[in-house]
């Protein structure tokens, strides 16, 4: 079963802020769930990803 997170915990996992997190949906960079018209979570599987690409480039 995938973890889900909502905003504050991924802005808490990534170590950035939460309108980071929307900024960085809104991009494309990392994909968002959208539960509801109110619930939006995000895959940590997905975020781990996110968090490997940029390790790699760098």
């Amino acid at each position: 079963m995938k973890k889900l997170l909502r905003d504050w915990e991924c802005a808490e996992y990534l170590s950035i802020g939460i309108s980071t997190v929307w900024l960085y949906s809104r991009q494309g960079k990392i994909k968002a769930i959208k539960l509801s018209d109110r619930v939006t979570v995000w895959a940590k599987s997905d975020l781990d990803a996110f968090v490997q690409s940029k390790t790699l480039t760098a």
